[in-house]
Formats: structure tokens, sequence, C-alpha cells
């Protein structure tokens, strides 16, 4: 039996994936099937292998189930069909355009340190200000490729200069705790594993309610202490996995000091 928890090999027919989907999105078969318009007899015997699933069926069941386009193709060759979304690498000419704006953007944030992470959070595009951040650290911390996780929780990284890493290291296990239940992929399971198992600094209190809008990062550098206030951005509607992956990451200055000291770094780079 598949469960919520064991992801099916890769050998697994289509409904053992989707009985693994539904499993994990905690969806009966009768929601699921009156959501897709189909019988729950339909569905159960499609779970089981007893009947087949047109590639609309598939489709519609996956879309309801949210399944990430990746594994939605995964699910589409399983059962037989091409698959429906294109994976091509960012280098890949017909994502010019696309690497392109992306470049555009992350210049547009500097002197603030902006950058492009993928899936499980390796770095595909960086600003220039970032690289002056990590300047000093451990090699290991580093990659290639620089993973933000482990450059920020890896005790060679970021993770001393980090003066609030007891919450920041909460917000990015929970923010990988989630990236770990949306996609149920192994690889960043293996590295929720890795970063739950460094150091951990001693548990502070929480601050207190309204005492601050959002949670900043504050960190120590040579161009003295910076704070930060952090932006995920993604793409809307993508009918490709890679863009489907990638997320523009800025970390805005959360006070004049931290602005004052970005620009100076940008004036030493320059």
């Amino acid at each position: 039996m598949t469960s919520a928890n064991v992801r099916p090999s890769r050998n697994a027919g289509p409904g053992e994936m989707l009985r693994f989907w539904r499993a994990r999105r905690r969806r009966s078969q009768l929601d699921l099937a009156l959501a897709a318009g189909v019988s729950t007899r339909h569905l159960s015997f499609v779970e089981t292998g007893r009947s087949g699933a047109s590639r609309e069926l598939l489709g519609a069941l996956a879309a309801e189930l949210e399944i990430p386009l990746r594994e939605r193709n995964a699910l589409l060759l399983a059962a037989g069909f091409a698959p429906a979304y294109a994976e091509r690498p960012l280098d890949d000419p017909d994502l010019a355009p696309v690497r392109e704006a992306l470049d555009r953007l992350v210049a547009a944030h500097d002197p603030y340190p902006a950058l492009v992470v993928d899936r499980w959070g390796d770095v595909q595009l960086a600003g220039r200000s970032v690289a002056a951040l990590l300047d000093g650290l451990d090699p290991a911390a580093l990659g290639p490729p620089v993973n933000v996780y482990r450059a920020c929780l890896h005790p060679g990284g970021l993770a001393p200069r980090i003066r609030n890493l007891a919450q920041w290291r909460e917000h990015l296990l929970h923010r990988l705790e989630r990236q770990v239940r949306v996609t149920a992929d192994p690889r960043l399971g293996a590295l929720l594993d890795e970063c739950r198992g460094y150091p951990a600094p001693p548990a502070t209190a929480l601050p207190s309610p309204g005492s601050d809008v959002l949670l900043p990062m504050l960190l120590d550098s040579p161009a003295g202490p910076l704070a930060f206030h952090s932006t995920m951005t993604t793409f809307g509607a993508p009918h490709d996995v890679t863009l489907a992956e990638l997320a523009l990451e800025t970390f805005l200055p959360a006070d004049d000091a931290t602005r004052a000291a970005l620009h100076a770094i940008s004036g030493e780079l320059s």
C-alpha cells in the first residue's frame, strides 16, 4: 500500500501515483471524484488499475490535487501519454528571453541582494552584492551550487553571522518543510534532514504580537550590522517545469543604516 509518506517508485502505475497524491492532500475519493466530475466508482477503478484514465481526466485530477508540473509529467508518462509540460535548463536557447528578463530583475535590485533559486534552493542567478555578503565563508557551505538553505544554516556559512539565528532558522526550516509537503521531493527531504542536523542555537522568546510586521534577517558583516526583509516572487501560470520551479528572492534594507551600507558596498564593487 502507498501511504502519504511513501513516494511511489519510478515504475509505479498512474493509479498508485494518484492514490499517493490524494492521500498526501488528504482528499477522499468522493471529494476528488465530485470535483473532477467523475463517479467515485470510476476513480476507485483508476486508482486500483482496473480502469484506465484519459489524458484529460488525469489532467483534471492533477489540477485538483495541485500536483507540481514535474510530477504531472511523471503521472502522464506512467499512463502512456506524452508529458504536457516542457522541461529545459535555464540556459536553453528557447528560455533566453526569460533568462534576460531575470537578469534585468536581479540587476534592477542592485545594490540590494537578489537571487534566482530553483525548486531545491540552488542559486541560478545572483546580483553583485550577494557575493560580497558570502565572502569568507567555508567552501563546504557554498557548494557548488550555492544553496540558500545550506549557505544560511551551515555552521561554516552565514549562521554565525545571523544575530537572530533561532528565528531565521525556524523560518527557513518551515519554508523547506512546506516545499517537502507540496512536492514530496526526496532530494528536498534529504536537504531538510541535513539542515535540521546543523547545530541549533538556543531557543529565544518569540516576539510579542504586533512587535514587528515582518521577521527581519539581522546579519553581521564587514560593513557593519545589516537588517533585511525578504520577498519571494514566482511566475504566474507557467507551462514549463523549469519556470514553475524558479523564484526570485530579494533582500530589501529594513533600515537606513543597511541601505547606506549596501550603497557603500556597491561603490566598492564598481
